[in-house]
């Protein structure tokens, strides 16, 4: 027995099987609701005019969060060392490298706010996602109550009719 989006059933005091589609308005209005209140967090998470400042946030996270940085920083640092070691150029900051630690210091004190500005930023647009993503759970499940509700009268239906036939 093919059982569909269609159910047989019959109307009450007659002999004839009436069809009776089911209802996907709720599903094509909720999927409108959803994609409107997607096209929101989009336009809230990912706004057209960032700041100069946002702008420059992304830009030095994404560079320093980067191995290429790590890599480059690090042959800076070993340079740095290998020349003050030698004498070559000179010794500009003897062996405890005191100025190395004031700009290591100086690098970590102007970085850390500002990644933080960013990470704040991408916080907020994965709390907009996660509550757009809850609203489809929220309304995925309601759909599969329906559903269900409706694959038990199917169920019930096909049952009685079962029944109905074995008596004749």
């Amino acid at each position: 027995m093919k059982l569909g989006l269609k159910i047989c059933m019959k109307k009450k005091g007659q002999g004839k099987a009436s069809k009776k589609k089911i209802s996907k308005g709720s599903y094509s209005k909720s999927k409108e609701a959803l994609s409107k209140n997607k096209k929101k967090v989009n336009q809230t998470t990912v706004p057209n005019g960032l700041s100069l400042g946002q702008k420059a946030a992304d830009v030095v996270t994404w560079a320093l969060g980067s191995w290429v940085f790590i890599i480059v920083f690090f042959v800076f640092m070993v340079i740095w060392i290998y020349l003050n070691v030698r004498a070559i150029i000179g010794t500009w900051d003897p062996y405890p490298f005191i100025l190395l630690n004031f700009v290591l210091s100086c690098l970590a004190a102007i970085q850390a706010p500002i990644i933080l500005m960013s990470q704040n930023r991408q916080t907020e647009r994965d709390r907009q996602s996660f509550k757009y993503d809850y609203q489809i759970n929220r309304k995925s499940e309601r759909e599969i109550q329906t559903i269900l509700k409706e694959l038990a009268a199917i169920k019930r239906h096909v049952y009685k009719n079962l029944k109905e036939q074995k008596k004749k």
